[in-house]
């Protein structure tokens, strides 16, 4: 046994798919322990697995539980995560040791899915929205960890843009800077989360499943590491409307500064006060854009199983 294996359980399902070449998409666990309320986070966890396998891939959720590394959660344990909820330590790259060192149970965070997702073999990673540079970071230095995790770790991200709760502009500044790809998926302008357009632009702009596969097999065959951001756009009929919106977020985040939260709070906090003030609709929208970003990452992942590496010849 080697010193990861003491730590990584993977699922004999995804371990037999990834041994076999089969597609595979990696989720997330913070989106059930706090991105929603139970039962609802158990749901919609369940139906976006569904999802996954009903688009020809096998999902694998993965999450900490008590201190081993799991990937590929059973419904027991999804259901375990759905009704613990906020009680789970929500976790990054940081924390990592420190869960497992003391055997607890963590909710991995775009950030730490990727590394565990990576650990195990897995190239394709669907969830909602991705972190990034925070209003007013100029001041805070508050940047979140995701950005930093798709410089360095080879998975592909698929979801419906950064958060708007963010700084967008910034955000995909600071991924030029580290040489991170944004692709838009059937679109040129990058989504804002809850709506389709953010006025910013993307990098490249694929129409298919498989053109974008194929640009994400020539990276990592050239030997250029790191991920990529697979910008979907929300549906349109679950977009919300782009200056109700932006007025819910901006009182969302004068009440968290008011409220003194920061930090690894910060995001659940705007996320729950959204959802309260658009009556739901925000958390609806959230749902499905989840489920969209599941639909179009189990695509690339079979696309991307069949991408064959190129003959390896002398230079």
């Amino acid at each position: 046994m080697n010193q990861l294996e003491q730590y990584l359980i993977v699922s004999d399902e995804v371990k037999a798919a990834l041994a076999a070449n089969k597609p595979v998409v990696a989720l997330e666990s913070t989106i059930i322990s706090h991105g929603m309320p139970y039962p609802k986070n158990v749901e919609t966890a369940l139906n976006v697995e569904q999802i996954v396998r009903d688009n020809g891939a096998i999902p694998a959720t993965i999450a900490i539980l008590g201190g081993k590394l799991i990937v590929g959660l059973s419904a027991i344990q999804i259901e375990h995560l759905g009704k613990a909820g906020q009680a789970v330590i929500k976790t990054s790259r940081r924390d990592i040791p420190f869960i497992v060192a003391a055997k607890k149970d963590g909710a991995t965070t775009v950030a730490s899915t990727m590394i565990l997702a990576q650990m195990a073999g897995i190239k394709v990673f669907a969830t909602g929205g991705i972190g990034g540079v925070h209003r007013d970071a100029q001041n805070t230095m508050d940047i979140s960890a995701d950005l930093q995790e798709l410089a360095n770790t080879s998975v592909a991200v698929v979801c419906a843009g950064v958060k708007s709760i963010l700084d967008i502009g910034l955000t995909l500044e600071y991924l030029e800077t580290h040489g991170v790809p944004v692709i838009g998926h059937k679109t040129a302008d990058m989504p804002a989360f809850y709506t389709i357009e953010s006025g910013f632009k993307v990098d490249y702009k694929l129409d298919s499943a498989t053109e974008i596969a194929t640009a994400l097999a020539a990276k990592w065959q050239l030997g250029l590491n790191g991920g990529a951001v697979i910008a979907n756009p929300i549906p349109a009929q679950y977009s919300m409307d782009a200056t109700e919106i932006s007025a819910t977020i901006e009182q969302a985040l004068i009440d968290m500064q008011a409220q003194g939260v920061s930090g690894k709070d910060s995001t659940p906090f705007l996320l729950a006060r959204i959802a309260e003030v658009t009556q739901g609709k925000s958390l609806e929208s959230n749902i499905q854009l989840v489920y969209n970003n599941a639909a179009l990452g189990a695509r690339i992942a079979s696309e991307l199983s069949l991408a064959e590496l190129p003959a390896k010849t002398a230079p």
